[in-house]
């Protein structure tokens, strides 16, 4: 955002906000790029935390929601607090920021999904259908001739909710095509997509 579409302001968003493991490191990193940087700390599902951080700022021009949590198991195991607490980061999260966002004059709106929304993942139907659901929020707000961009991310090396990942789990993967991305494929990924304003990706 910083170095390739020359954002200048940014407003970094998480549950714990600065007492987020290497936030104050990410902020020093990306002042020394030339950004004024704010963090907040708000939960992407409650609406009305984020709706506060609207209102404090009301000339926002783009919104990148990258929110998610796994809590894997066999569906027939998957208990409704189970699959609520994966969806609200990812649902409710993103069309929070949907609804919040409409009298924004946005020139993007980005939300990180994932491929297990297209290919599916063993263990994470939760998980999928939340990825599904950002999936189709782009294609909504493309519909009504807002900005939307979704790319789904295959797992990310040693980083995101993939970095826990074991040996056998990437074997898997692997046999099924998905390999594993470094954070600067990734990141290239995004920026192609960006460039390009495709509503819908997989980067795998």
């Amino acid at each position: 955002l910083v170095t390739e579409l020359g954002v200048k302001r940014l407003i970094l968003c998480s549950r714990r906000g600065a007492e987020t493991e290497d936030a104050a490191l990410t902020v020093a990193e990306l002042e020394q790029l030339g950004a004024e940087v704010r963090v907040v700390a708000a939960d992407a599902a409650d609406r009305s935390q984020l709706a506060s951080i609207f209102a404090e700022e009301p000339n926002l021009r783009g919104v990148v929601h990258a929110a998610g949590l796994l809590e894997d198991g066999v569906i027939a195991s998957q208990s409704p607090e189970q699959m609520s607490r994966v969806l609200r980061p990812k649902v409710d999260g993103a069309y929070h920021l949907h609804e919040l966002s409409l009298t924004q004059p946005l020139d993007l709106f980005v939300m990180i999904s994932s491929i297990a929304g297209v290919l599916g993942a063993p263990g994470q139907t939760n998980y999928a259908a939340a990825n599904s659901f950002l999936d189709a929020l782009a294609g909504h707000r493309r519909a009504l001739g807002l900005t939307a961009v979704s790319l789904g991310f295959g797992p990310w090396a040693n980083s995101g909710v993939s970095g826990d990942l074991a040996a056998a789990d990437l074997v898997r993967m692997e046999r099924r095509g998905v390999g594993v991305l470094s954070p600067d494929d990734a990141l290239s990924a995004l920026g192609a997509v960006l460039s390009e304003r495709i509503p819908s990706s997989l980067a795998v």
